[in-house]
């Protein structure tokens, strides 16, 4: 083993197993010839890898040179065979009369040890192990804790009348102990009765508790009280809007797409709503992160199937480069790519707390991903946009549909089985054909497709609609065959055969047109039982006189999506010899889109049309077909036609019942079929072609991508288990499997550790997003595991998750400083006390209204503004400063105030609201003067202050009595004789509303504890 190289990697941040791995595999290819590879060898090649790769490679190539291969880096003439010491590679890397090194440009120079590993290099002749390719750095190291299989540990045991097995109360308080007792750290008693109801009622509900609950809890003296009150506050509703909180800042939730015109998005809300609902009727962790991303397959007919995908859709969009900008253009590309960039993060970051992201531009610089594996992650959403889809809300409308989608079902299985009596007739002639059929499938491939796709006429809303295109031959010749060969285009996955007629005509006249010719002669009519020919071509024998003018006219047209058209990709005129009279010749139509180069009337004689990968197969697929058709048409007698027609009719009409049912209401989500707008268009289900981009960019595309995950173990199968020819839906059902699969190490974990932090303030691994190298290590991984078991393994229930956390006497201990304890573990990582924390923006605003008796507890639906909203041609403009906060329409819960990405609302700024624009798993808090003042000079401030005073007034006139009933319902406990005479002496100097505004400011009320 080389240990130069070895020291180098470890600098370069790569892990051991990589560098050990790559330096063996160096030492591996080398031929028997060469097997001494030496220290310089190893080590400078490992330099060239790490310094000059990334812009030295065959897709950059700066300076026009590529140092990728042996080959190529000495056909670079970088290198003085005959003084190495004056090679331009020294040059470059070392200072030249007091000026810095112009290698490697923009990065920190070589280190002296490192330029004398090259120096020494090249004097031995700059060899090279034979074979080897210079690679980008990729980590392959799952020896990592998260990456490791949940497997629940054994709960710590303790002798019988220890003080560890005393305070135990169950096994989250086992694996806390056994840490106390390792670090000789002595647990907190426990918190009074006030103080736990005021903690565990922000904790569930994130309102303090009134006066008369908190009377209730102190005198009741049972043991099950305290457990009664989880349970009531897990029933109540106010436990998913206050949890609904946490999640909408982890998936970037707002009410407006970001970016510079920062649309607008009036139906973001119904998500919301669901994330809410979700939790308060505790959904298994599986159902809530199926549905989140692939609920509208795995749950079809289900409002929360569809409203659940706005997971998917919350995160930032760019108006401008989606709606303005065409999707072939740069900034297009950009905007789309950044698209899949957000929905790829989101999920991986919220679901698994891995920062996938960063394998964006390069391989993951930590963790063992790869551009490989991001962009196959890019590949699930390729046909996936961000717009407003509909989903049913009334309970009768649903029930309609239910049945009459049902009924549907049942008519198409008749029809189906109507279909099979004809298979069971033909017996085995029919089933020769079908084999037949089957057999030369592979004639459908096509081996090219050249950009002019050929004629395209305009499209209309009738099959029966007549449309006609003609070539002109120039002058009457004599010709022996007229070939017609059909497009193929990808739109609605049709392919080879798009737009060729059902029902058709070819004409010929010696005249300039068809158009008014007396001598027109008919060569060749299709009726509707003709087989579309795919790309194999059509051939229609010619006898007779001289014709100049060919003609086919289409009097049923090809099925495009709800409309039809007439497409062909190449008309051919063919004489005696094999010659092509049409080549060329000039092309009139009834009408045309003649749009871009895919679309003119010329390509239907330019030469140039799609061929078969397998030509003969081609024929034979058409021609297998052909006489497939021919049979069929013969065994379908009138009475079995006019039952055919029969039961069309009722599938039809039943068809037409389901589309006049009520639309339903509109969610802002994942899509794939909306309505354009502007160069905003949807892909109809198509996948976008997803390939690796060099760096991240764009412009430079490598290869085709499939769709895959990241790796959770070395020998993990990462892609995907798809079917050739699956559909767009089948993807994110394939990645919504694996997000929930039952041996995935970190989605249990992820979303254990993100209910603790919000229950003690501080998570178990302190980078809730990121579980990789970057991250932090649990404080207690035992701890971690049997929390992912249990919830994993026990219906995956949040709410049997609070139970456990709340009913710990670590969550019930005093949150009362201990210096002892400091001494040892200064920021309670270790949990020998409860976290003190100040009430999050949601909290003091809300609490805010329910003091002053202006909360309005009503659930759900559109948000609510706290600003007044004025559009322009170009972006709305939200103007807090207009808004008046008396407004009774604003004094609902903060949970459903519309959240602008660009403006957010000032004060719940200054409070340390999520920034929407990004995932926001632990909240900033800070203690600033701006809060105190806010609390006492906002404009909504003062006006919950005149209510508040209005409150206490009218239930009591004396002002003792108003200190004593505004205190408590600011703190939950009486004041002290000497707090409520300086109260008293406050209101009678300055009035009910600076008393209100002073008690906002108690930390009593700022603080939970």
């Amino acid at each position: 083993m080389n240990v130069d190289l070895v020291k180098y990697r470890m600098q370069c941040g790569w892990p051991i197993c990589r560098i050990f791995t790559t330096a063996l595999a160096l030492l591996l290819i080398a031929t028997p010839a060469t097997c001494f590879v030496t220290a310089s060898e190893v080590t400078a090649v490992g330099l060239l890898e790490h310094r000059c790769l990334s812009c030295h490679n065959d897709v950059d190539r700066k300076g026009d040179l590529s140092f990728e291969t042996v080959e190529q880096f000495h056909d670079a003439g970088l290198i003085d065979a005959d003084n190495t010491a004056a090679s331009h590679l020294l040059t470059v890397i070392t200072s030249q009369d007091g000026d810095p090194p112009d290698m490697p440009k923009g990065d920190k120079p070589l280190s002296r040890p490192e330029v004398e590993i090259l120096r020494h290099w090249l004097d031995e002749g700059a060899p090279w192990p034979e074979g080897y390719r210079l690679q980008q750095p990729q980590n392959d190291d799952f020896d990592w804790w998260s990456f490791q299989p949940v497997v629940r540990p054994p709960v710590p045991e303790f002798d019988p009348g220890s003080p560890e097995a005393d305070w135990v109360r169950n096994s989250i308080d086992a694996f806390i102990a056994a840490k106390h007792e390792q670090r000789g750290l002595q647990p907190a008693a426990p918190a009074d009765k006030l103080p736990l109801l005021r903690r565990v009622y922000f904790d569930l509900t994130g309102l303090p508790p009134t006066p008369e609950q908190v009377d209730l809890f102190l005198e009741d003296k049972r043991p099950e009280a305290f457990a009664e009150v989880i349970e009531s506050l897990l029933r109540s509703e106010r436990y998913g809007e206050r949890w609904a909180r946490h999640w909408l800042d982890v998936v970037k939730y707002a009410d407006t797409c970001g970016y510079d015109k920062d649309k607008l998005r009036p139906h973001a809300w119904p998500y919301r709503d669901y994330v809410i609902e979700s939790f308060n009727a505790d959904k298994p962790w599986t159902r809530f992160v199926q549905e989140q991303i692939a609920g509208d397959v795995l749950f079809p007919g289900e409002p929360d199937g569809i409203r659940a995908l706005g997971f998917i859709a919350a995160g930032p969009w760019d108006f401008i480069g989606h709606a303005e900008v065409s999707e072939d253009k740069i900034d297009g590309k950009v905007a789309r790519n950044l698209d899949r960039d957000d929905m790829v993060s989101n999920t991986l970051n919220a679901f698994c707390s891995v920062t996938i992201q960063c394998a964006r531009c390069h391989n993951h610089k930590f963790d063992p991903f790869t551009q490989e594996h991001y962009y196959s992650l890019q590949s699930v959403f390729a046909a996936v946009d961000k717009a407003d889809r509909v989903y049913d809300t009334n309970p009768e409308t649903e029930r309609q549909r239910h049945r009459l989608t049902e009924q549907l079902r049942e008519a198409t299985e008749q029809l189906k089985a109507h279909d099979e009596r004809i298979e069971q007739a033909g017996a085995d002639e029919l089933q020769n054909l079908t084999a037949r059929v089957e057999a030369s499938k592979d004639g459908r491939r096509e081996a090219s497709r050249p950009i002019e796709y050929g004629y395209h006429s305009e499209i209309t809303q009738q099959a029966t609609d007549v449309k006609w295109v003609e070539v002109d031959l120039g002058q009457p010749v004599v010709l022996q065959e007229i070939r017609l060969r059909a497009c193929a285009d990808d739109f609605n996955s049709i392919g080879p055969g798009f737009g060729f007629p059902q029902e058709y005509r070819i004409e010929g006249t010696t005249s300039e047109s068809i158009t008014d010719a007396a001598d027109t002669k008919l060569f060749f009519e299709a009726t509707q039982e003709t087989v579309n020919p795919g790309l194999a071509v059509v051939k229609i024998a010619v006898n007779g006189p001289p014709v100049r003018c060919i003609r086919v006219t289409a009097t049923r047209l090809a099925e495009r999506k709800d409309d039809f058209i007439l497409a062909l990709a190449e008309l051919e005129a063919m004489d005696a010899n094999g010659v092509n009279l049409a080549l060329h010749a000039k092309v009139t139509a009834l009408d045309s889109v003649n749009v871009t180069q895919r679309w003119a009337n010329e390509n239907l004689t330019d030469g140039r049309y799609p061929v078969a990968e397998h030509p003969d197969q081609a024929d034979e697929h058409f021609l297998a077909r052909s006489k497939r058709q021919d049979l069929l048409s013969t065994l379908r007698t009138e009475e079995w036609r006019t039952e055919q027609q029969r039961m069309n009719r009722l599938r039809d009409d039943l068809k037409k019942q389901l589309d006049e049912l009520p639309g339903g209401q509109l969610v802002y989500a994942a899509a794939t079929n909306f309505k354009s707008r502007g160069a905003f268009r949807p892909t109809m289900g198509k996948p976008r072609q997803v390939r690796l981009l060099h760096r991240g960019n764009v412009t430079q595309p490598m290869h085709e991508v499939r769709p895959g995950v990241v790796p959770l173990h070395a020998e993990d199968v990462w892609q995907l288990p798809l079917e050739e020819g699956h559909v767009e839906a089948d993807r994110r059902v394939a990645l919504a499997h694996w997000l929930t699969r039952g041996d995935h190490p970190l989605t249990w974990r992820s979303v254990v550790n993100r209910v603790w932090q919000y229950h003690f303030g501080e998570p178990l691994v302190k980078s809730p997003n990121d579980f990789g190298r970057m991250g932090q290590q649990p404080s207690h991984p035992e701890l971690l595991d049997w929390l992912a078991a249990e919830f994993r393994d026990n219906g995956q229930s949040l709410k049997h998750l609070h139970r456990l956390i709340l009913s710990s006497a670590a969550w019930q201990q005093s949150s009362l400083h201990n210096s002892a304890n400091a001494a040892i573990d200064s920021s309670n990582r270790f949990l020998w006390r409860q976290t003190r924390r100040r009430l999050s923006a949601e909290e003091v605003r809300d609490s805010v209204l329910q003091v002053s008796g202006r909360l309005n507890l009503e659930m759900g639906g559109p948000g609510y503004y706290l600003f007044v909203l004025e559009k322009t041609d170009h972006s709305p403009h939200y103007e807090y400063h207009k808004f008046d906060p008396a407004d009774e329409a604003s004094h609902r819960r903060s949970i459903y105030r519309f959240i602008v990405r660009s403006q957010p609302d000032p004060f719940m700024t200054t409070m340390d609201c999520a920034d929407s624009s990004q995932s926001t798993p632990v909240r900033t808090e800070t203690f600033t003067p701006l809060q105190a003042l806010s609390l006492l000079n906002n404009d909504f401030t003062l006006v919950m202050s005149d209510h508040f005073a209005d409150r206490l007034r009218q239930g009591d006139k004396d002002a003792g009595g108003q200190v004593e009933q505004g205190f408590r319902l600011c703190t939950g406990r009486s004041p002290t004789d000497e707090e409520r005479a300086t109260l008293v002496e406050f209101r009678e100097e300055h009035g009910g509303p600076a008393l209100a505004r002073l008690l906002f400011n108690l930390n009593e009320f700022i603080f939970v504890d």
